[in-house]
């Protein structure tokens, strides 16, 4: 597997935020399959969390262009600082090559533009 990028100026400048045109939605199941849009699982001792795409979910997925290692320090917290500053909640799901982040589904463009001015 190629090493992410851990440089956090060039995390930033490479971070290239796309905005998926559907809706999602987190939902409890005991579904364990990727099947009908699920996008991802997560268990918990709670029980199983799906995240997918629902016509009625409240959430829109942005994912980050860049391939940032998963022990790379700072990302998380400049983007979480850019959405905080602009009033914007969000729920964040790391992955091996892109982090994606779940915003609510009326503050994604808003959610966009601050992540844009991430990249200088």
């Amino acid at each position: 597997m190629e090493a992410g990028e851990r440089d956090l100026a060039r995390l930033l400048s490479g971070l290239n935020p796309t905005l998926s045109a559907e809706r999602y939605a987190f939902e409890r199941t005991e579904r364990l399959n990727l099947e009908d849009g699920v996008f991802a699982l997560i268990r918990e001792e709670e029980g199983v969390t799906a995240i997918g795409v629902s016509s009625e979910g409240e959430w829109a997925r942005i994912s980050l262009g860049v391939h940032s290692a998963l022990d790379a320090v700072g990302l998380t917290a400049a983007f979480a600082k850019a959405l905080t500053d602009a009033g914007i909640s969000s729920n964040v799901v790391a992955a091996l090559y892109h982090d994606h982040i779940f915003v609510q589904w009326d503050r994604r463009d808003d959610a966009m533009k601050a992540l844009k001015s991430l990249g200088g």
